[in-house]
């Protein structure tokens, strides 16, 4: 009596293309805004950067308005409160990446957060993208960046409470 043919997987077939260890995400990309729940998504990403071993790259996306730059002399106030915002941003998360032992990339860009998520998890090919949850109103007209993320459906998305 003859047997079909099997295909045997494990140590006695072919060697697999996984390897262990290696299986999970290279890179994960966190959005941050200086709000409480971007702040918490970036704990959280960091905490799983550390468990998994990659690396991790925090965006800011400076959401520009064009009502505060038109006004006279509001410009360079509010240049210099972007300025600072986000030099504490990336003070808090050079301490978060020392405490973690995580290796940690700051990238900084102006504009719409979504877009700017979206081109930088694109450039740098992040395996999984983390964003807090919207605390907004204005989530209820055009959508959280989140919601947004997760219908554009190119990665993985976490949203943090």
């Amino acid at each position: 009596m003859s047997t079909p043919d099997v295909e045997r997987y494990g140590p006695r077939s072919a060697p697999s293309r996984f390897e262990l260890g290696t299986d999970g995400p290279r890179l994960i990309l966190v959005g941050v805004d200086g709000s409480r729940t971007s702040l918490r998504a970036a704990a959280y990403a960091c905490g799983l950067a550390r468990r998994q071993g990659c690396e991790l790259v925090v965006a800011y996306a400076v959401p520009v308005g064009a009502w505060g730059w038109s006004v006279p002399g509001v410009g360079p106030v509010l240049q210099r409160t972007l300025d600072e915002l986000e030099s504490l941003l990336r003070k808090e998360v050079r301490q978060l990446a020392e405490e973690a032992r995580v290796p940690v990339a700051f990238v900084s860009r102006r504009g719409d957060p979504y877009p700017c998520l979206c081109a930088i998890a694109d450039e740098v090919r992040a395996d999984i993208v983390v964003v807090g949850a919207s605390s907004q109103v204005r989530r209820l007209f055009g959508g959280s960046v989140g919601g947004r993320l997760i219908r554009h459906g190119h990665w993985p998305i976490t949203v943090v409470p």
